[in-house]
């Protein structure tokens, strides 16, 4: 079949070449027809130029002669001249005088205009003809340069062509070549198949006879011996214990640790927001400090204030599903109890934003009644409408399937494990659309805070509130995309690893069976771990692993460390950055408080000498004015007893704001390092895994070698046997032609010691 393939494209590349090369044929001919048509037009111009050489001499010539002619009518003229003036002399002479002048000059000019209207001709001729041969050279020349250009390019194509196909039928005899040899060695390995497929059905035949009847023995031994097979029974075969999978459950403990961090992130993200939004409900449109707000952003300024209660659990019940997967457990959605606390936790903040929901929408509408919002800022404000009900809803959905998950630690029969895989596809669906919903929030919110700086009576508070906002929103979008990234890059696993059960059995029948088949596990680990006996002279297995675990991460280690210290010195000159800002700033506010001190000491100084200037200018009235003066020496004292007041205020503002940005400075610090940490021992696990996987293919490899050494050795061992049975049955053969000789042989001698008996009988009778 390969070579009549291979024929048949032979034969179409070379019907194809046939074409190609009559294709050529015809190209060259149309190259040498324009190259016959260029040098027919070379000579057209060369003897266009001849003849206008030939017009060039003659219009030299009537040019030369037109000079003459204009030279003789100048003497012709000066003659004239000449005879006017003789003339007054003799009338009769100068009368038949004039008479021949007249006569000549008529000539003269009759002969005169009929040069020059020759000249004008020839003039007019000669322009003709010399544009006709301008614009017929031109016109040669562009078709001249098309003809090459397209010379050049039929050439080059017949070239490219030429080697292609050149090139192409090497290639077709180079594979001819190949396929033939492939053939002959296909042809060969078939023989060769054909041998082993009848050497591997006779040992089928023999092993299937062995097999039945060693099946017929354990039969017969089972029937005998086992009174009771729990196998039969799924109730009962739920209580064994399934085979250990350590390196699955290490796998599912560092994708759970993995969780544990992206939640840990989402909540933290989600407190930000959560607080600035109340901050945000406070100040905008109107501030609390200045006005009272709305009874309705009260009351949904006071359930954000709660949002840490409904968050905080969240990542708590993560850290308690993480802590309940270890490495001696088994792992499945009938054993993770844990889960179903996770479920509520994440059911408790779905009732909160539930309950928020309402009065964020309401808030939302309220700020669109306001005369400071315009029609950009309305229309950002009723996307971020829709945008929070798209994210209720969106947790709805991830509570519906989480609750689901939790069902088979709970009820079994209200989750199938046929549903497995549907329940973590749609999580997984349901989290790109929780990053989605939070893109297009960020997207939204960007604009609508852009749009409320150019509001005339924006704040810097708002600004900043404004900021802290869109830096959550931020953080939440970089979590959703982590988790969401996440869990589709390992929902083959999730759905693979957490579905397995006892072996024979499709499934765990109920949690209880599962808690029992834990602790069986459990006492099990603990016989084999008093079986067995402390190995002399040897390193334990944790230790030597813990060994390795520092070997490998050493480097990755020692790289983190680095990064931190680089990380570090940056955010100490930050620091410094900042620290320098907040001292000038300190700066400015004291000098503000000294003018401030100063204008107050000023007015009192000004209060004074007025008082006093009454005393002089009204003396009469004296106790009045003593009344008058007490009252203004009073007030006075009131005012400085004012001034420390606002010094302490002020030094109260400044020490609670200083404070607070220590806190905060020492929380941005622990969060850097420990994303420096975690990024450290990502990188470190991920070069485990690189080595883990170069380890597994290397062990693959040696396990294929081992596998075919193994079937080799079958062989060879089949070989061996039959060549042992072969010689057995040659030598039961030989024996058997052998004892045939020697019953011949004794039975010759019989008849021997029969005839010679005989004889010595007759003899005595003689």
């Amino acid at each position: 079949m390969a070579a009549a393939e291979l024929q048949g494209k032979y034969q179409k590349l070379a019907q194809e070449y046939s074409k190609l090369r009559a294709q050529n044929q015809v190209l060259k001919k149309g190259v040498v027809d324009e190259q016959a048509n260029s040098a027919s037009l070379k000579e057209q111009l060369k003897m266009k130029d001849q003849s206008l050489r030939k017009l060039q001499q003659e219009m030299d010539s009537l040019t030369f002669r037109n000079q003459q002619l204009a030279k003789r009518v100048e003497l012709l003229q000066d003659e004239l001249a000449l005879s006017e003036a003789r003339g007054k002399k003799n009338k009769k002479s100068v009368e038949s005088s004039s008479q021949l002048s007249q006569e000549q000059k008529s000539v003269f000019n009759e002969d005169l205009q009929k040069k020059i209207e020759e000249n004008e001709r020839l003039h007019i001729l000669f322009f003709e003809a010399d544009e006709q041969h301008k614009r017929l050279e031109a016109e040669l020349r562009s078709r001249l340069e098309v003809l090459e250009t397209d010379a050049a390019q039929h050439q080059a194509v017949v070239d490219s062509l030429t080697k292609k196909y050149t090139e192409t039928i090497e290639k077709l005899q180079n594979d001819k070549a190949k396929l033939e040899i492939k053939s002959q060695t296909l042809e060969r390995e078939a023989k060769d198949c054909r041998l082993r497929t009848e050497e591997c059905q006779q040992q089928l035949k023999n092993l299937q006879a062995a097999l039945g009847s060693r099946l017929e023995e354990s039969l017969c031994i089972i029937n005998e011996k086992v009174p009771f097979n729990d196998t039969r029974s799924a109730r009962y075969n739920a209580l064994n214990v399934p085979l250990h999978n350590r390196r699955n459950q290490l796998k599912l403990r560092d994708l759970a640790g993995q969780a544990v961090a992206f939640i840990q992130e989402l909540v933290t993200a989600l407190l930000n927001f959560h607080t600035y939004t109340e901050q945000k409900v406070q100040i905008f449109p109107i501030d609390s400090a200045t006005d009272t707000i709305s009874p309705l952003n009260q009351k949904f300024s006071q359930y954000l204030h709660e949002n840490a209660s409904y968050v905080r659990p969240l990542e708590e019940g993560m850290l308690h599903l993480f802590e309940s997967i270890t490495e001696d457990t088994v792992t499945v959605l009938e054993t993770t109890v844990k889960l179903k606390a996770f479920s509520e936790h994440l059911g408790s903040y779905l009732g909160f934003l539930r309950k928020i929901l309402p009065y964020q929408l309401k808030s939302l509408e309220e700020e669109c009644e306001s005369s400071l919002c315009t029609a950009a800022l309305r229309a950002r404000n009723m996307e971020l409408h829709r945008d929070m009900k798209r994210l209720t809803a969106v947790f709805e959905k991830l509570h519906t399937y989480v609750s689901l998950l939790a069902l088979p630690s709970t009820r079994p029969e209200g989750l199938l494990r046929t549903n497995y895989n549907f329940v973590f596809t749609n999580i997984a669906a349901s989290l790109h659309g929780f990053h989605d919903i939070l893109k297009d929030i960020s997207k939204h919110y960007s604009q609508k805070a852009a749009l409320e700086q150019e509001v005339p009576t924006a704040t810097q508070k708002l600004i900043t509130t404004n900021d802290c906002i869109l830096s959550s929103v931020a953080a939440l979008t970089n979590g959703a995309g982590k988790m969401a990234s996440f869990f589709s890059n390992n929902l083959d696993h999730f759905s693979a690893s957490l579905s397995y059960g006892p072996k024979g059995g499709a499934e765990f029948i109920s949690p209880l069976s599962a808690e029992c088949m834990l602790q069986y596990k459990k006492k099990a680990a603990a016989y084999v771990k008093s079986l067995k006996k402390p190995c002399a002279d040897s390193v334990p297995y944790e230790e030597a692993l813990a060994n390795r675990r520092v070997l490998l991460s050493s480097t990755e280690s020692r790289e983190g460390l680095a990064q931190q210290v680089q990380q570090s010195l940056e955010k100490i000159a930050k620091l410094e950055q900042e620290k320098e800002h907040w001292m000038l700033e300190a700066q400015l506010a004291k000098i503000k408080l000294e003018k401030e001190n100063q204008k107050l000491k000023n007015s009192l100084s000004g209060h004074l000498t007025e008082t006093i200037q009454e005393h002089s200018v009204l003396p009469n009235i004296a106790e009045q004015k003593k009344e008058t003066t007490e009252k203004s020496l009073r007030e006075p004292i009131k005012s400085t007893s004012l001034a420390p007041d606002a010094e302490s205020r002020e030094d109260l503002i400044k020490t609670h704001y200083m404070a607070r940005i220590a806190e905060l400075t020492s929380h941005l610090q622990l969060a850097d390092s420990k994303s420096v940490h975690f990024h450290a021992e990502c990188r470190a696990l991920a070069k485990r895994l690189s080595l883990a996987e170069k380890s597994k293919e290397s062990l693959t490899e040696e396990l294929k070698l081992a596998s075919q050494n193994i079937t080799r050795l079958q062989d060879e061992l089949m070989t061996t046997k039959r060549s042992y049975e072969d010689q057995l049955s040659m030598m039961s053969d030989h024996l058997c032609s052998m004892n045939e000789t020697l019953t011949k042989q004794r039975e010759e001698i019989d008849t021997l010691k029969m005839t010679s008996k005989g004889n010595s009988k007759k003899n005595k009778n003689r």
